[in-house]
């Protein structure tokens, strides 16, 4: 869909639109099978359904067929299927259509509806997980590597003695199996969900295990306050999400050409895109940001590169040099190589039961750090729809874009399962633990006080929705701007016989 973006501004509008449409119709699928799910049960059981909708608000659709009211509601949120003889939900659903008394129904039937919902999330996250397992999940060196790839100059990480090259074994005492993601076994998150002042890497360098290095959880160039008046700082207290721990590490990847610059020091070279960078001037490479630093120490100097080109190793001999046009500000050696984003991708297969129980171990995890009293993780750190699309958003413009959005989608029905069973009123846990109370007390729950305490929870929950929508918000809004020297655009390589001999600011 990337051809659309050739045809201008227009073709840039319709390529947005498109992708937003997707995003609605994949996000639309997860909530209809939730629901359908809920809808099944209660005809099974003999409940009468009154309304099946998806999102909440005012209808901006809405149909009755055989006596059932269906709807789009205006608050992309969820979706309900009405079921006056479960828990009292006028808040959130509206007041019942019926004005007839409405027979009883056993606790069994209540549990068994409200559980339908989320087995159905279950199921459809199953469903994913086999295609996943069958078509293959891409996958990155620096995602699936437990190797430091690169130390920031300063950081407690390089403070602390640890270095590029260097294997992560434990963190914490937790065994570490990859570096990204947000499960268990992963650097990323052992950093992320620390609690000490301090967090204890185990690595292994040079084949020698090494005593654990105790690395400052604390950065304070991330901890640094607003710079801006009181609007601002009222702005970024509101949209903007309380920075997580980091360290200064990355993990190893092989640096792979996106692109090469005409004129420039890497086309003369003969560098291609798609070639791996192994080494400079034979020092191993283990990041795309080592050989950055090391350029610009090497201006007008000749460097060698050991590059992977269709299997083979090649060896090349280029000048780093400043450009022929550059903003005006700039004065570091390049050699016009454009990184490719990913860098090599490989397929893994991983098995069902991998995928779902990865899942739901991130999820329990994230709970327990939610509750725990010396976690940075807070609720502003979670997401809502808002996030959520824009996660699909991104994963649809990927070359991979149906690996990448299966893969996220089995995450999400996950979650959506076990976030639904928890024992919070309007929540199907919620229903589950007031039809257990039901059979135990042998009479319905019912009263004013049920009502009131379910009104307070939806706007809790409403509250909730809204206050990590201003967070999704911030992120796309405030969450960066342009690094100094800004894109490739600025910059300019002539060929031999038109340089002057001295590089020219541009305007």
């Amino acid at each position: 869909m990337s051809w659309l973006s050739s045809l201008g501004p227009i073709g840039e509008v319709l390529r947005v639109i498109i992708l937003v449409i997707e995003v609605l119709l994949v996000f639309n699928l997860m909530i209809l099978v939730h629901e359908w799910g809920h809808f099944l049960a209660a005809r099974w059981r003999g409940l009468r359904v009154e309304a099946f909708y998806i999102w909440f608000g005012k209808p901006l659709w809405k149909k009755t067929i055989n006596g059932v009211e269906y709807g789009l509601g205006s608050i992309p949120a969820g979706g309900f299927v009405k079921l006056p003889q479960m828990a009292p939900m006028d808040a959130i659903e509206g007041e019942s259509s019926s004005t007839e008394p409405l027979p009883l129904i056993s606790p069994m039937d209540k549990i068994i509806v409200a559980f339908a919902g989320p087995l159905f999330s279950f199921m459809l996250a199953c469903a994913f997980a086999m295609l996943v397992s069958w078509l293959g999940k891409p996958q990155t060196e620096s995602f699936v590597t437990t190797t430091i790839g690169y130390v920031v100059k300063d950081s407690p990480a390089d403070q602390a003695g640890l270095k590029a090259g260097d294997q992560i074994v434990r963190i914490d005492g937790q065994e570490i199996h990859r570096f990204e993601g947000m499960t268990t076994d992963t650097v990323r998150w052992n950093i992320i969900a620390s609690e000490g002042k301090t967090i204890d890497f185990e690595v292994r360098r040079g084949g020698k295990d090494f005593p654990p290095f105790a690395v400052a959880a604390e950065w304070p160039e991330l901890a640094q306050e607003s710079q801006g008046g009181w609007f601002s700082q009222a702005l970024e207290t509101v949209f903007k999400r309380p920075p997580l721990r980091e360290v200064g590490i990355m993990g190893k990847e092989t640096p792979m050409v996106g692109e090469v610059q005409p004129h420039s020091p890497a086309a003369e070279a003969g560098l291609l895109p798609g070639d791996q960078l192994l080494k400079v001037d034979d020092e191993l490479i283990y990041h795309r940001l080592q050989i950055s630093e090391y350029i610009k120490s090497k201006s007008n100097q000749p460097i060698r590169l050991t590059l992977l080109r269709e299997g083979k190793e090649q060896t090349v001999s280029l000048i780093p040099r400043l450009p022929d046009k550059h903003p005006a500000d700039w004065n570091q050696p390049m050699v016009g190589i454009v990184w490719h984003a990913t860098g090599e991708r490989k397929l893994s297969y991983p098995g069902v039961w991998e995928q779902v129980s990865g899942a739901a171990k991130s999820l329990v995890s994230m709970i327990q750090k939610l509750i725990a009293s010396n976690s940075d993780i807070s609720p502003a750190h979670m997401s809502g729809p808002v996030g959520i699309g824009r996660v699909y958003y991104n994963l649809l413009q990927d070359p991979a874009a149906l690996l990448q959005v299966l893969w996220f989608s089995v995450v999400l029905n996950v979650n959506l399962a076990l976030m639904n069973l928890l024992p919070f009123p309007v929540l199907d846990g919620g229903h589950i633990v007031m039809a257990i109370g039901e059979a135990i007390r042998r009479r319905p729950l019912q009263g004013r006080f049920l009502e009131i305490v379910q009104t307070a929870c939806v706007l809790l929950l409403f509250g909730f929705i809204i206050f990590v929508t201003l967070k999704d918000t911030g992120d796309i809004f405030l969450g960066g701007g342009s690094k100094k020297g800004g894109g490739t655009s600025q910059f300019e390589w002539l060929p031999k016989d038109l340089r002057t001999g001295t590089a020219t600011p541009g305007n």
